[in-house]
């Protein structure tokens, strides 16, 4: 996406497992990479971030007004079912042996136990049903493509973004990517989604990440919505995921839209930070 918008941006590395002390102190406990800071402001799930980056860089949209409404809803299904349909599928053993390659034994462990305690609520899926969801899935693309050059037609939107994010695993995991090679609309379609290439951009350490936080003030204007769940602006709250990752954020409540729910929170090493999350996908609650 930042590639489709011509965008520059400075890149974090985050580490794939736990612990990741940076990044927590950026979002008081949620780990799910990746996440967007900008300034104070933190924004957390892909589907949050999108809309950021939409809101500072509105053309090309990735929300084509014709067919909005469709693409969002084929890109919240992308990045829940198919996701973990490929991720399923692309992490048997000869995928983990090419994507991995590069790990010890140990190190490759201690990833794959990281990642069962993290999709703890995700339903299980043995590879047979992965292997023959993937194909299913791929076919409706090739048919849904149809000579088309984007999902929806002649521009890319949200949904070209989400499904190209969960073939990206199956295109690296090695001999499992030749499930792709009966679909020429669908490889052709891939080429054209990486030609977008990734904006311009730079490195960037965590503990300068923080720095920019402790020196920030979150921009984001306080909002008010009618459904607040009987909480009051400025009381302590807690906001987790209702899927998998859920370790919660405690803080206090910052603003409540339609579509973003955020919370504010001092930490020592970050300073005084925002956090932001989608609506759909997360709840907030009063701390237990």
């Amino acid at each position: 996406m930042f590639g489709f918008k011509k965008l520059a941006w400075k890149s974090v590395m985050i580490p794939s497992i736990m612990p990741k002390p940076d990044v927590t102190a950026l979002t008081g406990g949620y780990r799910r990479t990746p996440i967007l800071q900008i300034g104070a402001d933190i924004y957390c799930d892909t589907s949050l971030i999108c809309e950021v980056l939409e809101a500072r860089a509105p053309e090309p949209s990735i929300y084509p007004k014709d067919v909005e409404p469709l693409a969002r809803t084929l890109a919240q299904w992308a990045d829940y079912t198919m996701f973990w349909t490929a991720i399923t599928y692309a992490l048997q053993p000869v995928g983990q042996a090419h994507m991995f390659g590069n790990l010890s034994p140990e190190e490759r462990q201690a990833f794959l136990e990281d990642r069962t305690v993290f999709r703890a609520l995700v339903p299980r899926m043995r590879a047979p049903e992965a292997q023959h969801g993937m194909r299913v899935y791929i076919e409706r693309i090739e048919k849904i493509l149809g000579g088309k050059p984007f999902l929806l037609g002649g521009v890319a939107s949200i949904a070209d973004f989400s499904f190209y994010h969960s073939l990206w695993f199956v295109a690296h995991a090695g001999p499992l990517a030749t499930i792709l090679e009966p679909f020429p609309e669908v490889r052709a379609w891939y080429e054209r989604m990486k030609s977008f290439g990734h904006g311009s951009f730079t490195t960037l350490s965590s503990s300068a990440a923080l720095e920019i936080a402790r020196n920030s003030t979150s921009t984001e204007p306080v909002e008010s919505a009618w459904d607040v769940h009987g909480l009051e602006f400025g009381e302590p709250v807690q906001v987790s995921a209702t899927d998998y990752g859920t370790e919660p954020v405690v803080g206090t409540l910052h603003s409540m839209g339609p579509h973003r729910m955020s919370v504010a929170r001092d930490d020592p090493r970050a300073g005084q930070v925002v956090v932001h999350f989608p609506r759909l996908g997360f709840e907030m609650r009063r701390p237990r």
